[in-house]
């Protein structure tokens, strides 16, 4: 049984022996290991999806094959004579001494043992089963070569002195090949088609993660003793530390604290402050947060305690003082869980990129997996929505089915110092915001482009010039839909002071985190989408509201205004049953000022956004290079082993150029890098990999292999890769290079106002078999991409 965490969506898997199709099944509501008896539990390896089976003939030898874990989806894969299908694969000179040793350890000659390949932090193999006296079942290969091995061992013991063996182990191939189904000139759909000499080699995809709710932050400060002694207990009881509450206990302590704490602060009554009115709120928006649980899924699963306050007060033993906090700031974050709608986008991009990345008509790709010939690797950031969109995109991808708890923690690795985080440009991004501010207060926007048409080289391009106008306009907007949101919210409270005798349901942590279907009935009363109440809802648009614009100091905050917008579109997309007069409206405005801003936060010019870019995106673009070169290399030494099988002199130089052109890329790619390069996988051999045996593999072209590397992540980083891209020709130390990125596209680029939802970049890795080895242009790149999530439909509703 498998046992999985609550941040990855909780639940328990059974493996058991094949049934039919099935070898494995998933229950999602079991969160709990079993208690009542003797059992053995240890850490989950996460393998890729894939099991190795190993079989020995003797110390010397080993053959491996390679089949879909049950730990995935339970779908046992068959071939047509219903036996479960396994592709051979090659051991690596580790594993050929595991074998040996597991070999000799269990005095068992013919032996057969389960092996993972296991990537933490680097790739390793572990034994974790071991089964005497196991056979391959299909393979004419293994039976040759034990032939060959048993005529050995009885000529040396009866007739050591004619023995002989072959060089080159005898392969009969009775087998019907299976048709090719090499990456060659096929249709591509709406993506570039290859020439008629050209094949697919690597596939690198930077994602955002789907549809998602708000994110949202409560800050209020506490002086109630019950919250403190909180923080004392879970901070080891010292009065300067921050406390940080993310379990499920924590947060039930938490929960149980407020619900004692909010009844004594009632808001609405006369002698209420301002301040006091304020404060209930907030206590109230805390418990209704924590009530509902599955907010703290995903990116969003702490509450911060941080002391603020100390007073000095007799300790217990009676002799002298001691410093105990009597003030402290709770700092509450939820939200930002992926939607059903964002899950569906990601199923639907895996599957358009199935169809159409890769150049094969029907189940190519498919194909390519399931024969070890297919590299994939995903790797997303930490937060919870971008965990979920990059399983929900394999599940499509790999046609996969079930429940995406299994896949998540099977096929996607998270690395969040290459995905995550805004530190390294948090500088450059709070001058950019702050010079975006005087440009939207002032007016002062450039009208026309430079002299040599390029409209995007102006300082604050895309700033509508009446964009002051339009702030006013936001202001009003937000106010009258923060006013219609709050008479549903008091008309929910009173249903909910009404029912005040209904049992307290303990918090659960996992509770919503999977939560991606519509849920009618909810919709059918007339209640927010999803988890939401009312008073939540009032709670995000009046923080809105209130951030905005600043009544006492008459100031706007401009950075408001992505945020703005954000729970716009969710309320047009999720929401638009409960009719809120003046949305459409809002909609128009906080995209005409969005589309300005949220381009303009990661650099108002062009040198400015590549220098934010290429802080914020430094290793990931590092990975991406050594991706393609990692490519470029194998491809290079396989072509030339077979091409120059006689000249090992010409195979020996190709290698060496490789190798030194290799290191001094990796060198380049990450000189001066403040950032620790242990945590990404920078080469291939740290990176686990499935390599099919060509030997004897029965497949048609079995040396053909395409590398996938598919990296999800937030926005942040998509803006700061493309503008990379977009302006890496400006850089000083280029000396005036073309850009990559032709006039036509950057015009296209500069239209496109808005990187939503599953937007991407791919670059695509094509090599020219005609083109001799050692020419440059035997490989080419190309570069597709996509703004995401269409929302032409709200835009024409609005309209």
């Amino acid at each position: 049984m498998i046992y999985y965490p609550s941040y990855a969506g909780g639940g328990m898997k059974e493996l058991f022996r094949k049934v039919g199709n099935r070898s494995s099944e998933f229950y999602p509501e079991v969160r709990k290991v079993r208690r009542d008896g003797s059992y053995i539990y240890e850490e989950f390896m996460p393998t890729g999806g894939t099991d190795v089976k190993v079989y020995t003939i003797g110390p010397g030898y080993a053959h491996a094959e390679a089949r879909k874990s049950p730990v995935v989806d339970g779908v046992v894969m068959r071939n047509s004579d219903g036996k479960e299908v396994r592709y051979p694969v090659l051991l690596t000179p580790t594993e050929k001494q595991i074998a040996r040793n597991v070999c000799q350890a269990f005095r068992q000659a013919v032996c057969g043992f389960d092996l993972l390949r296991c990537d933490l932090g680097e790739a390793r193999s572990y034994v974790c089963d071991v089964n005497g006296w196991s056979f391959v079942k299909s393979s004419y290969k293994y039976y040759d070569d034990a032939a060959c091995i048993l005529r050995k061992m009885f000529l040396d013991e009866k007739a050591p002195h004619i023995y002989t063996i072959p060089a080159h182990l005898p392969w009969r191939i009775s087998e019907p090949a299976q048709p090719s189904d090499a990456v060659r000139n096929r249709k591509l759909g709406t993506v570039g088609i290859p020439t008629q000499s050209e094949e697919l080699r690597c596939v690198i995809a930077v994602i955002r993660h789907g549809d998602r709710t708000p994110k949202q932050k409560v800050k209020l400060k506490i002086t109630q003793e019950k919250l403190l002694k909180l923080m004392l207990k879970y901070n080891g009881g010292k009065a300067h530390a921050e406390a940080k509450l993310k379990s499920a206990l924590q947060l039930q302590d938490l929960l149980d604290a407020t619900r004692i704490l909010v009844p004594r602060a009632r808001s609405g009554r006369e002698s209420d402050s301002d301040a006091e009115v304020e404060h209930a709120e907030k206590l109230r928006q805390v418990r209704a947060v924590l009530e509902e649980g599955g907010h703290f899924s995903g990116i969003y699963r702490k509450v911060q305690l941080k002391p603020s306050n100390w007073a000095h007060i007799p300790k217990s033993s009676g002799e002298g003082e001691e410093e105990v906090p009597s003030e402290a700031l709770m700092i509450l974050k939820y939200g930002g869980v992926l939607t059903h709608a964002g899950r569906k986008q990601a199923e639907e991009l895996g599957r358009y990129f199935r169809n159409n990345m890769y150049p094969s008509e029907g189940p190519g790709l498919l194909r390519l997996h399931s024969t070890y010939r297919h590299d994939l690797k995903i790797y997303s950031s930490d937060e919870g929505r971008v965990q979920m969109s990059a399983a929900a995109f394999a599940k499509g991808l790999l046609d996969l089915e079930g429940d995406l708890t299994p896949i998540l923690v099977s096929l996607v690795s998270k690395d969040s110092s290459m995905l995550d985080g805004l530190q390294d440009g948090t500088i450059e991004i709070s001058e950019a915001k702050a010079q975006l501010h005087d440009i939207i207060i002032s007016s002062k926007v450039a009208n026309g482009g430079d002299p040599a048409g390029f409209p995007w080289m102006v300082d604050g391009a895309d700033v509508s010039t009446n964009a002051a106008q339009l702030l006013t306009d936001l202001a009003e907007l937000t106010k009258e839909i923060t006013s219609q949101v709050k008479r549903l919210s008091d008309d929910e409270n009173e249903e909910v002071a009404t029912d005040s005798d209904l049992p307290n349901h303990p918090y659960d942590q996992a509770k919503a985190l999977w939560r991606t279907e519509i849920d009618m009935d909810r919709i059918a009363a007339g209640l927010p989408c999803g988890s939401e109440s009312f008073l939540l809802m009032f709670a995000r648009w009046k923080k809105l509201e209130r951030d905005l614009y600043n009544e006492r100091k008459k100031r706007f905050d401009t950075t408001q205004i992505p945020d703005i917008y954000d729970s716009c579109k969710y309320d047009l997309l999720h929401n638009s049953h409960l009719n809120l007069n003046g949305l459409h409206d809002l909609f128009k405005v906080s995209q005409l000022l969005a589309d300005g801003v949220i381009p303009n936060e990661y650099g108002i010019n062009p040198k400015q956004k590549l220098k934010i870019g290429s802080k914020i995106a430094r290793r990931l673009l590092g990975k991406i290079l050594i991706d393609l070169h990692n490519t470029r290399r194998e491809i290079t030494e396989v072509a030339a082993e077979s091409s120059t099988r006689h000249d090992p002199i010409v195979v020996s130089s190709t290698k060496r150029k490789e190798r030194c052109y290799h290191d001094s890329v990796r060198n380049e790619s990450f000189e001066g890098s403040s950032t620790d390069e242990k945590s990404v996988d920078l080469d291939s051999h740290k990176e686990t990999k499935y390599c099919l045996d060509p030997k004897y593999a029965n497949v048609m072209d079995p040396e053909r292999r395409v590398r996938t590397r598919l990296y999800f992540t937030s926005e942040s980083h998509i803006h700061s890769l493309m503008n990379v891209l977009r302006y890496c020709y400006l850089d000083e130390s280029l000396n005036g290079e073309e850009s990559l990125i032709c006039k036509n596209a950057s015009d296209r680029l500069f239209k496109t106002k808005e990187l939503d939802y599953m937007s991407y970049i791919v670059l695509r890795m094509f090599e020219n078999t005609e083109v001799p080895l050692e020419d440059p242009k035997r490989f080419r790149i190309e570069m597709t991409y996509s703004r995401g999530a269409d929302i032409s439909c709200l835009e024409a509703e609005c309209n």
